[in-house]
Order: C-alpha cells, then structure tokens, then sequence
C-alpha cells in the first residue's frame, strides 16, 4: 500500500488557510446560521448535513470545523476522525462545473478528493461527496416544468451551463444521495432570467424551490439565506409565502432590511434572511429584524398575522397599526394595475398602438393620456393626447377629478415620487394606479394632504414592501373624509397614538434619495404575483 503523502493534516490550519476571496457567504454569516441549531449535533457522529447549492463549499467547510471538535473525545485519532467528517457526514451537490471545483478545493483542500493533497484519505473517487450531476430542463410550452426558466434562454446544448440544478429537477430528491438528512443547509440560487430582456426585477425567483424541495427531504433542521422578499411579495411567490407563514416549524428567523448587511457591497431589493426550520418545532417564531437605520427589534410571534397575508418585518409598527385597522380602507379607492386598459410602452412603442393616434398636442375629442418615456433611470413622465376611444377601464372615471400614483418605486424610500392631479377628460398608462374618482376638486386636493402626512407615507411603507406598487399595498392605510384636509397633529389625535409611536414614525421620514425616488418603469414590470 502506498504511503499516503501527509499534508496539513489538521483540519483547523487548513481551513484557516485558505483563501475566502471568492466566498459568496460570509463565513461570519454562515457561522450565524449554524449557531442557530443544537450544540449537540456537533458532537453526534451520526448526524448528516447536505448543502444542496454548494457554491465555494464555505457551509460544508464550517460544519467540518465545529465537527472536528465537537467529536474529538469520541474519534480522538485526528485523522480517522477527519476521514469519518468527510466521508460519512458532510455531503454537496454542486451548481456548476467551476463551483464543484471551488467546493472541493475549499472543503477537501484539493479540487481532486483522492489526489495527494486531500485531507481526507478514505475517498475512492475524485468527488468525494461533493457532487454535479448532469441534469435537464423539461420543456412544456417553452418553460421548465422544474424551474420555470425560458426554453428561449437556457436551451444551450452542451457547451454552456444550462443551470438545470439538479436538486429542484427532480421529483425525488432523496434518491440523489440515498439516505436522510439531519441538516440541509445552503444559500441557493436566487433567480433566472425570464427570457424578456427586463432587468432582475421581473426574473423568476427559484429559491423558493430550493427550501419546498428541501422540505419535502424532512430533514429535522433546515438553514437557509434567501431573499426577503418572499415574505411580502415577488413574483410567483404568493403560494410559497402562503405556506410558509402558516409553518409553525419556522422556530427562528434574521431578517435584514439592508442586504449589505450580510453581503458587503451587494443590493437586493427588499433585503436578505436566514430562518430555522425546525422538524419537531411547533411555535411562534423568533424574529430578529434589523432595519435600514440600524435599528434592531427583537421579538416573538407568529408569521401570520390578522391584517394581511405576508409578514410584518418591524414589530414596532405592530400597534400603530391595531389602531388603525378598524374601517375602510383607503385601497378601496385604489385601482388595480392598468386602471385604463393601456400599456406603459405607449409612448416607448406607439406604433404597438396604432388606433390611439397618439399626439403631443391636443386634438378634436382628445383625451390627455400621463405616462412615461425611457426605461429604468432613464425614464421621465411625459404627456400626450389620445382618441377617445384609447381607454378600456374606468371610463366612468375619465371626466372626473382623480390621482395618479406611481406603481414603481425604491424599495427603501419612505417618499413616494409626486403624485399627478388628474383633471377631468384625462387618463394615464399602466405606470400609474388611479386613485379616486372624487367628487370635486376639493376632495381631491384633501385627499393629496392626506397622501402627503407622515402617517401615510409610513403605512404605505409597510405595506409595500418591494419596489412593486399594486392596490393591495394600500390596505393598512384608513381611509378618511375628504370633505376637509389633514394633518399629522390630527391624525395622531384621532386614532390616539402615544408619543412613542408618534416618534417612531417620525423617524422613519428621511432625507429623500434623489436617485431612488424617480418611476421606476420599465418596458415590461414584473408583477409581485404573476
């Protein structure tokens, strides 16, 4: 038998030295999520741990580093001990070609398990147990049935990744390794493109796929950073956001309003969590939030709550918002998207709306039509006119006073962009919600007071969420009486808010970022839950 080469054998001076410039997951962050689960596991011998999404192998990388001492009194020989944590307990499934090199390189200290610079001296293939399957998209009707992704986009052949994970392209996930899992934990991929050309905004989530699949494993712990968005919007995300708040399972959730402060450098709109899912767990939830200014609320409690179907992030706005909850709402005078049949690419691509005779100057029984020209930060509202037969929607609308609301906008701004009086005998493209009818002109400029308090601005916030406007986002608002304006001094009197809640709202309303406070509208916007 050949003598194995010895090379830095300890695993700790190993893993210490190497390298994490291209480690996607902080190893500060990853080492948070793993404090979340049991300190016992760390001595069990037994206990098995997938990373469904290896990227760098930095998850495996640290498990092996609390394993390697957790069960030093039970394998006191550093090297079988080493061997037993490789071979029997840590298990990946690459995402790509390159990361299955990155992961091994990372985990087993040689991209090649068996080559002679491998810590672990027990495998007989060249992967060890960090694996790539090669998988495939099902097509049906130009998407994947797995993953949804664009038979137009990810139909490439064998010469470039195809990005067919083949942990959510399967319908039995347990038959990849063969055996059941203790823990799964990961931070998945979180998008695909869509196929339209569009930006991020509109791509198609995936992690979501990752943590059902994940799931359906039954493994007794599950860790996991994703997106926030789930939690009160994204597209194609309301049935998974459905499940999740009503999972009493979620035992522990960090929730960060401000991506950068997991991923230095990196914005993600709505920001970034980690959660622990317990198998045996049947509670509340203990969720950790901490907000764009820093601030770091702590709390107890169910996701699911009585006043709408996502989750309130900031408990601090808990009981502003019991106060305000009885009554109409103000949504009910809130259109939904598209309030007049026209799209927002009316002005980008007239020609796609040939009968509305679209003009920058009015003509014989034209209507005044707002909407907005250029895409993403080069877009600016602009008016036209249109014939009168243009709208399809709310035409009773058309020859009275009404509002015009942006339905795109910064994440993180409490400013929502100016909103658009709209006279009678006017309309607007899909980039606006209406707002309205009114009877009068002075409704409507009592309701724009309205619209321009602290109190509405905050309300709106927390029922936004992500950049996406849609009329539901206005259903924590109360609606008031037009017949007169208002204030903030009479708000706060009439639903008997405490000087508490009164400072936390205005403390909320910051300088407005005036590069994230434009219309955000694109050729094509995504909906939160198409």
């Amino acid at each position: 038998m050949t003598q194995k080469i010895s090379y830095n054998p300890d695993i700790l001076t190993c893993l210490a030295s190497l390298s994490n410039d291209e480690v996607f997951t902080p190893i500060k962050v990853v080492n948070e999520m793993l404090d979340m689960l049991p300190r016992e596991l760390w001595s069990n011998k037994d206990a098995k741990f997938l990373d469904p999404a290896c990227k760098t192998g930095v998850f495996l990388r640290e498990i092996a580093r609390r394993l390697n001492v957790g069960l030093e009194k039970k394998i006191p020989n550093r090297q079988k001990r080493i061997d037993h944590i490789f071979k029997n307990q840590l298990y990946g499934i690459a995402i790509t070609e390159l990361t299955s090199l990155l992961s091994r390189r990372s985990v087993y200290c040689s991209k090649n398990a068996i080559g002679k610079y491998s810590v672990c001296s027990d495998f007989k293939g060249v992967d060890g147990n960090i694996k790539l399957y090669k998988s495939e998209h099902t097509w049906e009707s130009g998407r994947c049935v797995y993953c949804g992704a664009s038979q137009k986009v990810y139909d490439r052949g064998d010469a470039l990744e195809s990005y067919a994970y083949q942990f959510i392209h399967t319908k039995k996930p347990e038959e990849i390794f063969k055996m059941k899992f203790d823990v799964i934990v990961g931070n998945p991929p979180y998008q695909l493109s869509d196929g339209s050309g569009g930006s991020s905004d509109s791509a198609i989530p995936i992690y979501n796929k990752f943590i059902e699949q994940a799931i359906l494993l039954n493994p007794r712990y599950l860790v996991m950073i994703t997106p926030s968005k789930w939690m009160f919007g994204g597209r194609g995300l309301k049935k998974f956001r459905e499940k999740m708040i009503i999972d009493k399972r979620i035992k522990i959730i960090y929730d960060f309003e401000k991506a950068s402060d997991c991923f230095p450098g990196l914005h993600l709109d709505g920001g970034v969590s980690y959660f622990l899912w317990d198998k045996d767990y049947r509670g509340a939830t203990e969720y950790n939030f901490k907000s764009n200014d820093g601030s770091i609320t702590k709390y107890s409690r169910f996701l699911k709550n009585n006043f709408f179907d996502y989750v309130l992030r900031d408990n601090r706005a808990l009981s502003i918002i019991e106060k305000v909850s009885n009554g109409k709402r103000f949504s009910e005078i809130v259109s939904l998207t598209r309030p007049y049949g026209i799209r927002n690419y009316l002005f980008n691509d007239p020609q796609r709306y040939p009968e509305s005779n679209l003009q920058l100057e009015p003509f014989k029984n034209s209507l005044k039509v707002y909407g907005v020209k250029g895409i993403k930060g080069g877009a600016r509202r602009i008016v036209g006119y249109v014939s009168e037969q243009t709208p399809t929607n709310n035409l009773a609308s058309i020859n009275k006073h009404k509002i015009y609301f942006t339905t795109s906008y910064s994440t993180n701004a409490i400013d929502p962009p100016e909103v658009i009086m709209g006279e009678p005998g006017s309309i607007c493209t899909e980039t606006f919600l209406l707002i309205g009818p009114f009877s009068n002109e002075m409704e409507q400029i009592n309701c724009k007071t309205f619209i321009e308090t602290n109190f509405f601005k905050v309300l709106l916030y927390f029922g936004k969420g992500t950049m996406h406007v849609t009329k539901s986002v206005f259903g924590l608002i109360p609606i008031q009486d037009f017949s007169k304006s208002w204030t903030d001094e009479e708000l706060y009197k009439k639903y008997n808010l405490t000087k508490e809640e009164i400072d936390f709202i205005e403390s909320m309303i910051r300088p407005m970022d005036s590069n994230s406070n434009g219309d955000n509208a694109g050729e094509e916007n995504g909906s939160e839950d198409d």
